[in-house]
């Protein structure tokens, strides 16, 4: 089973060592990890928590999910798993096209 949890509605003042010291109430924290902006470095509003074991994920999610942490709710789940997502930014597998044209229609070349 899934010994990850995701922790979302953080305040972006929310630190790894505030959430470890919250999670270790429900038992043996392995990893924190708040997720920051790659560009600003502020927190995105959420984090992963790692815990020991399955009953310790349920414990945590019974004892945190809804709790006030800096005067936010938390939202604590079970993590799924990282979607794959294509690289690149814009660029799909689809030849490039041209905006310039009606849907369907190949550009007509010109001579003058």
């Amino acid at each position: 089973m899934e010994t990850k949890l995701y922790v979302g509605n953080l305040s972006y003042n929310t630190t790894d060592e505030d959430l470890r010291t919250l999670f270790t109430q429900a038992g043996t924290v392995k990893s924190v990890e708040v997720i920051k902006d790659r560009d600003t470095g502020r927190s995105k509003g959420f984090a992963f928590v790692e815990m020991d074991n399955q009953a310790e994920v349920e414990s945590a999610i019974k004892a945190f999910n809804g709790y006030s942490l800096d005067n936010r709710q938390l939202k604590v789940s079970i993590a799924r798993p990282r979607e794959e997502r294509p690289q690149g930014g814009w660029y799909s597998d689809s030849p490039r096209k041209s905006y310039n044209t009606p849907r369907g229609k190949k550009p007509t070349r010109r001579s003058y």
